[in-house]
């Protein structure tokens, strides 16, 4: 112990003595006991900065971005989802059974959408089945420029920018274009259920009792249900009615 202390002793003198070269004697005190007495002594200094600070801060942000990018897998592209078939109807769901629960869903997120203009009717109620989305729609080819297209009846289970793709109740799905082609779909009335609480003879009134039907022109909804939402019809006339 004599010894350490010995060589710390030393060290302060040294130090002193090194100070007392360039300060005055009161300068040198405090410097000593604010500086140098009490501080530690690092044994191995710190490593200086790169030469270049900015490229090496690049080259850490370039590597932690491609590091973020291996985690995070790409999307996959429109080509890509059409060649893994994610757009296609699998078989074993291409029955007209499967889709009658989404029919049921659809009948009522119309009449929600309408509202009492599902009995009124009008441009307010055209506007919004302009903007609706038809997924789950049970709908019939009324007019067509292929006549074998007039009949088509069904659900409708794709609805993209060009074509309506229906399942059949004969379990068929039928890709019908838009393109000159004239749509009917019929919501039929909702009837409540008063014969339970008042009796068997007691009827529904008698908006309930009619069927909303509306027709929609092909050549107007050759758009995705997406873009419908937010896009703004204008009138115009159309030659072809």
């Amino acid at each position: 112990m004599a010894t350490n202390n010995t060589n710390t002793n030393n060290k302060q003198n040294l130090t002193r003595q090194l100070l007392s070269r360039a300060h005055s004697p009161d300068s040198t005190d405090r410097i000593f006991s604010e500086k140098i007495q009490h501080r530690p002594l690092f044994l191995k200094p710190t490593s200086p900065p790169p030469f270049n600070a900015r490229d090496a801060r690049r080259k850490a942000r370039a590597s932690q971005q491609q590091r973020a990018k291996a985690l995070k897998p790409k999307p996959l592209s429109a080509r890509e989802r059409r060649k893994l078939g994610l757009y296609d109807l699998p078989k074993a769901g291409q029955k007209y059974a499967v889709y009658e629960p989404l029919n049921r869903l659809w009948l009522g997120y119309i009449r929600e959408v309408l509202g009492q203009e599902l009995y009124t009717g009008g441009q307010g109620a055209a506007a919004k089945l302009s903007a609706a989305d038809f997924h789950g729609a049970e709908m019939e080819v009324s007019r067509s420029g292929c006549p074998s297209r007039v009949g088509i009846r069904g659900i409708v289970v794709k609805d993209t920018r060009f074509v309506f793709e229906i399942v059949t109740k004969r379990n068929q799905v039928k890709t019908v274009p838009k393109e000159g082609t004239m749509f009917r779909i019929i919501v039929p009335p909702v009837r409540e259920e008063k014969a339970e609480k008042v009796g068997k003879d007691t009827a529904a009134p008698e908006d309930d009792k009619k069927p909303f039907i509306f027709e929609i022109h092909g050549d107007q909804f050759q758009h995705r249900s997406a873009d419908r939402a937010t896009r703004k019809f204008k009138l115009h006339y159309l030659k072809n009615l």
